[in-house]
């Protein structure tokens, strides 16, 4: 009999998550805060409420079989509350609120001998203040930080007033000469697979992902220290789902963890199509204990998110979209977000060609051709 699962959050992972299930016949209900969530469609059952009120998560989470995430902010108690009565929660309650709390994932690898950028676990403002030699570094909120969000870089005590008055971590900057990231899976078994390292380049300002280019231009070295690093945080957690590990590969040629997400990422959007398993189908994969998929790269690729246009509020249009659709080679996917506002992520723009340069050409093209404005 096939399982009912349900999925916490119906925005964009979760509608990706949703394609996915409809080629196995999955029956997902969903539940998201926004009544007018992009999952709203296309689920079996649509709940309204909120994902961190426990009573609302714990009656949701009654009527599944098998519970998931595509957000990390939902209320683990009842996530606990749930797992104890036998409910198959995946990732485990345990591992999401670790990593939810910022304080406690920095000493989890710290714990775990996981190679991290130094860092200060901080109480409030003035905590910041006294730690002007750890400088330069970056405060980061210990919890509710999201997309680029409750993040400050400190460049100096001239930056104190930048930080949070609030429990957090300071980290210190990395010297880096790309960020990379390694998406795992994990099953009940054991098993763990990887797909092939990325290199992300982020947006100056907004601290979240503008474009990726798979596979990343790497080392053979430097890509076996990112691989192994992302399978030993997965077993380390003991995670079964997917891990999103984000990382620094610094100037001497280290790799070192910056931050994970226990769900499907910005990181893995490409593997819809560049792929012979997708991250999503990757996860269904991990949850239900089956085995894990190829994840072989059919062609290089690359990735970009296509952000709500700086100075434009209202109904989404998408400009640009018929100049797009004629180049070879590029795939656009649009979240089913009616309203855009400024910087919001609307979707992304998948682009593969077998010729590197010719693929960065195609990046800069799709870059320039398409926008997301307000009618």
């Amino acid at each position: 009999m096939t399982p009912t699962i349900g999925i916490l959050g119906g925005g964009q992972l979760g509608l990706m998550l949703l394609q996915a299930s409809i080629d196995w016949n999955l029956r997902v209900h969903v539940l998201d805060p926004d009544a007018d969530a992009p999952c709203r469609h296309l689920c079996s059952q649509f709940t309204h409420g909120s994902l961190t009120d426990y009573d609302t998560v714990y009656r949701f989470g009654q009527a599944v079989d098998v519970l998931t995430i595509e957000i990390e902010r939902v209320n683990v108690d009842a996530l606990d509350a749930l797992e104890r009565e036998g409910k198959r929660v995946f990732p485990q309650p345990s591992v999401i609120r670790t990593i939810q709390d910022k304080r406690l994932q920095k000493q989890f690898y710290r714990d775990h001998g996981l190679l991290t950028a130094d860092f200060i676990l901080t109480e409030n403002r003035a905590d910041v203040a006294k730690s002007a030699d750890f400088l330069p570094a970056f405060h980061k909120l210990g919890r509710d930080g999201y997309d680029g969000r409750g993040v400050q870089r400190i460049a100096s005590v001239a930056d104190v007033e930048k930080a949070f008055d609030a429990p957090g971590v300071l980290e210190k900057a990395v010297d880096f000469e790309k960020e990379l990231a390694v998406i795992v899976a994990r099953n009940e078994r054991g098993d763990v697979s990887t797909f092939p390292t990325v290199e992300m380049v982020f947006h100056p300002e907004l601290n979240l992902v503008e474009y990726l280019f798979a596979p990343a231009d790497i080392s053979a070295a430097v890509n076996e220290q990112a691989q192994n690093i992302a399978r030993r945080t997965a077993d380390a957690f003991g995670i079964v789902g997917l891990l999103a590990v984000e990382l620094f590969l610094d100037k001497a040629g280290n790799v070192l963890i910056n931050e994970v997400a226990p769900r499907p990422h910005n990181s893995g959007h490409h593997t819809i199509r560049a792929n012979v398993t997708s991250q999503f189908e990757q996860h269904w994969r991990a949850i239900l204990n089956y085995p894990l998929g190829d994840t072989t790269s059919y062609q290089p690729a690359a990735m970009v998110n296509l952000l709500g246009e700086d100075g434009h509020t209202g109904p989404a249009r998408y400009e640009g979209l018929e100049n797009l659709l004629a180049l070879p080679g590029v795939f656009p996917f649009f979240y089913g977000k009616a309203i855009t506002k400024p910087f919001r992520k609307m979707g992304h723009v998948t682009v593969m060609d077998t010729d590197l340069e010719q693929l960065r050409e195609k990046v800069a093209i799709v870059r320039e051709r398409i926008r997301v404005v307000s009618n």
